[in-house]
């Protein structure tokens, strides 16, 4: 099956109240793992890349080759999206689009409204054309991503109803308590905000920092609307817990498939167990 953007696997989930993980990608183990994952559980399916891991694996146009590559070899026939994580700019948005991601976010939320308004109409414009979905960001997520921090700085109601309105986006990311990396004690989200934001907004919500938090608050964000849940950290730390498990059994082990095969196991069983959580699997 060939790549799809987002837009029609988030109006479906939003509609049927589920949502469709993002996973983000690191190597090419974790290609493997998640589209494994996604045809065992018949689920849709969303690769994200942020830049950094782009530029770690050789570019936009490697990830978008070794993707196309792993769904050929592995027979994948579930809808796949591959979507730019963070997009700093119109210029690597483009970029993206040019290289065949099928879906991209436009991160302007640091900006002055304006100038939100004005850069994610630009990035909408250029991916509509091409058949590209655009996801746009309101408020601050808290934590890291790549090498960009943030403290919480929760999205105004009016502004994500005017953002959608004024750009044509296809789902909306309101920051509402969620961090990227690591939660230090409870996860807090805004669900009154995310119910007033799922009125008024007409497009589904997308979660960030999804690592972390209770199955009851997914499944309560789920209600208000949120249909695409991101996850990076807990793949990240179970497959590190593995590739340690392996290596301090074996310490003179230089292999790298032998521990970064097992490693992969321990990914594509997380990403199963998100599907099963968000709803999506059996769905695709």
């Amino acid at each position: 099956m060939p790549l799809v953007s987002m837009k029609e696997m988030l109006e479906k989930a939003n509609k049927e109240r589920y949502a469709v993980g993002q996973f983000n990608i690191n190597n090419l183990e974790y290609v493997q793992a998640i589209l494994q994952a996604a045809q065992d559980e018949k689920s849709p399916v969303i690769l994200g890349v942020s830049e950094g891991a782009a530029k770690y694996m050789g570019g936009f146009n490697v990830v978008v080759a070794m993707v196309k590559a792993t769904m050929e070899a592995q027979g994948t026939t579930v809808p796949v999206a591959i979507h730019l994580d963070h997009g700093s700019s119109f210029e690597a948005c483009a970029k993206a689009i040019h290289a065949g991601f099928t879906s991209v976010m436009i991160d302007a939320s640091h900006d002055p409204f304006e100038e939100n308004i004005a850069v994610t109409s630009k990035v909408v414009e250029l991916a509509h054309f091409h058949g590209v979905s655009v996801e746009a960001e309101l408020g601050t997520v808290g934590g890291q991503e790549d090498d960009v921090e943030g403290d919480i700085i929760y999205a105004d109601t009016n502004e994500c109803k005017e953002l959608v309105e004024r750009t044509g986006i296809d789902c909306l990311a309101p920051a509402l308590g969620s961090v990227h990396g690591p939660y230090k004690g409870e996860p807090n989200l805004g669900f009154k905000e995310m119910e007033e934001i799922n009125t008024v907004a007409g497009v589904p919500l997308v979660l960030h920092g999804g690592t972390g938090i209770p199955t009851k608050d997914i499944q309560k964000a789920i209600s208000y609307g949120t249909s695409k849940i991101n996850v990076n950290t807990e793949n990240q730390i179970q497959q590190t817990k593995v590739v340690r498990e392996v290596l301090a059994a074996n310490p003179d082990m230089i292999d790298p498939r032998k521990y970064l095969g097992p490693s992969r196991d321990a990914i594509k069983d997380t990403v199963i167990g998100k599907m099963r959580e968000f709803g999506s699997a059996g769905k695709a």
